[in-house]
């Protein structure tokens, strides 16, 4: 499903995952207060803005209710941080994830509103544009050609079921390689494992058939 993106602070983090996000398929608007960060990125974004993103008043013209996703990369300015984590969700931001440095920032931007907190950089920005770009992926590794191991949870018609009765390396192109249900863990997991309520699979194949596929959990 296509999500409409913002991306506030487009330092090293924030391009990164403004050109994974927009790979993916999805809309996305960047902003800075910088001119020299923008015009960096600009021709690779049909949306790039410079503004003062801690201004409610800038905020509000953005239509903020409107964003699937809101994303704060901005890492030396916590006060910015802070500031603009709680306008987007006093006007209405539906998920802010917030960049920081320790546990002390962490805590401070969770108490102002922050739904999920970013620490690092480069691969970190590829596992967050992944994990976001289908509501139900959990976990993410990149592998080679294409290919990532998946953390998803089963799709509901599965529970019952068995896996070579489901077929799903034919049908859906993945191959399980380990399913966890609360703490337990089954690695390699046989034919005749009966899906239940609360299982996650492990998962490898590519990207876009995963994608596919958790969709429909």
């Amino acid at each position: 499903m296509k999500k409409s993106v913002l991306i506030i602070g487009i330092g090293r983090l924030g391009s990164h995952l403004a050109e994974k996000m927009q790979d993916l398929g999805h809309d996305v608007m960047v902003l800075d207060s910088k001119e020299e960060s923008i015009k960096k990125i600009a021709s690779h974004f049909s949306d790039a803005r410079i503004a003062d993103f801690t201004s409610e008043d800038v905020l509000r013209t953005l239509d903020i209710p409107s964003f699937d996703l809101c994303f704060i990369t901005v890492g030396d300015d916590l006060e910015a941080s802070m500031v603009t984590t709680l306008t987007l969700k006093k006007l209405g931001a539906k998920y802010v994830a917030a960049r920081a440095r320790d546990e002390v920032q962490c805590e401070l931007l969770r108490k102002v509103g922050a739904d999920e907190i970013i620490y690092a950089d480069g691969e970190v920005a590829d596992k967050l544009a992944i994990r976001h770009n289908g509501n139900n992926i959990f976990d993410y590794i990149a592998l080679a050609g294409g290919y990532a191991i998946f953390e998803v949870p089963i799709i509901k018609e599965w529970k019952g079921k068995t896996i070579s009765e489901l077929d799903v390396r034919k049908k859906y192109k993945i191959n399980i390689i380990a399913i966890k249900n609360g703490t337990s863990i089954n690695p390699s997991p046989m034919p005749d494992y009966t899906f239940r309520e609360g299982d996650h699979i492990f998962v490898i194949g590519q990207s876009r058939d995963v994608f596919k596929m958790s969709v429909k959990t």
